[in-house]
């Protein structure tokens, strides 16, 4: 029997001719590059679904010095935070964002030295076309490898003591004082906070916010204890502040896992909720909707969080100057406040 011959693969001068455009303009197409009219985008695009056309990857690289390749680096080191909900949902948003692309994306846990060590060098020989940088504290040295690196950057959150030239972040501050608000609006006066670590943006900030409302309100803030976001730093923050202020009326967790072990606390020692105690966490977690009782907190929307750093940082790599964006925060009403 005579074997068939391999089908040969089209060409891109076949694609140029059936488009009706240059090889140079039929290249720029394909490899996204900016400033290509609609007309011979189009045309480009159709001759290579005519054809069958499929880029040599390597080839493609070597001609645009691109790998196809994005990473996001998360100042972190323990693989089960990929299992917190929030980082899920950012990871669905920049997902959903590389969807209609060709690009991959390499998830990075650079905490420890030697995480540290692999994204230094995965920069250092350019096997990523640009980065996201997420979970940053006030003297994270990431920042200084990535800016060393030149490569497009985007931050999701702001380090604590600097703002980034590109960035995406939630209104935290005014988040915290929406919630903070909304507990004294229920005429509590003896509010107490649970804050996220302070030597992050984002921890700082949600503070801030709690402390601006009460001072604004005429009120003390009535006592903080620092936490880490997780449900059980949350239990022993509360017992901490239990402890320490008995005559305590409501609690603003700056997250709805550290809301979550509030709560739990308080059912334990005999407190009510909202009796006794109002809640408020913050970010709308699943997590919020399966407490007892349903969690009052602040919406922050994590998925648009993750889809606008990823446009954002397509759009760095495609040579376009976007803008940095911080998005809203909204309370959602629910029985615990």
């Amino acid at each position: 029997m005579a074997s068939v011959a391999p089908r040969r693969q089209p060409t891109l001068d076949e694609v140029a001719a059936r488009a009706g455009v240059s090889r140079s303009a039929a290249s720029r197409v394909i490899n996204q590059a900016p400033h290509v009219s609609r007309a011979t985008r189009e045309a480009v695009e159709r001759a290579v679904k005519e054809l069958g056309y499929r880029p040599n990857r390597t080839a493609r690289a070597l001609a645009t010095r691109q790998t196809g390749i994005i990473a996001l680096a998360l100042s972190h080191d323990d693989p089960a935070l990929f299992a917190d909900p929030f980082f899920a949902q950012v990871i669905v948003g920049v997902s959903a964002a590389l969807e209609d692309t060709d690009l991959h994306l390499l998830l990075c846990l650079a905490s420890s030295g030697r995480g540290r060590s692999r994204l230094t060098s995965l920069l250092q020989t350019r096997g990523v076309d640009g980065i996201m940088l997420m979970a940053l504290h006030g003297d994270d040295p990431l920042t200084r490898i990535v800016e060393q690196a030149g490569l497009p950057t985007v931050h999701g959150g702001r380090p604590l003591h600097t703002e980034p030239r590109w960035f995406v972040d939630s209104d935290n501050l005014g988040g915290a004082r929406l919630a903070t608000e909304h507990l004294i609006g229920l005429g509590r006066t003896r509010v107490v906070s649970i804050t996220g670590q302070m030597s992050t943006q984002v921890g700082a900030a949600r503070h801030r916010g709690y402390r601006e409302a009460m001072v604004m309100a005429g009120l003390v803030p009535h006592g903080t204890v620092e936490s880490d976001f997780t449900e059980s730093g949350g239990a022993a923050a509360m017992r901490t502040l239990l402890d320490r202020h008995p005559d305590l009326d409501a609690v603003f967790a700056a997250s709805d896992n550290m809301a979550a072990g509030a709560l739990r606390v308080l059912s334990e020692t005999g407190r009510s909720v909202p009796g006794d105690v109002a809640v408020v966490g913050f970010d709308d977690l699943d997590v919020a909707e399966r407490t007892g009782p349903p969690l009052t907190t602040v919406h922050q929307p994590i998925q648009a969080l993750g889809r606008e750093m990823a446009r954002m940082l397509l759009g760095l790599i495609a040579g376009q100057e976007p803008t940095s964006i911080i998005l809203p925060t909204r309370l959602v009403r629910r029985g615990s406040a």
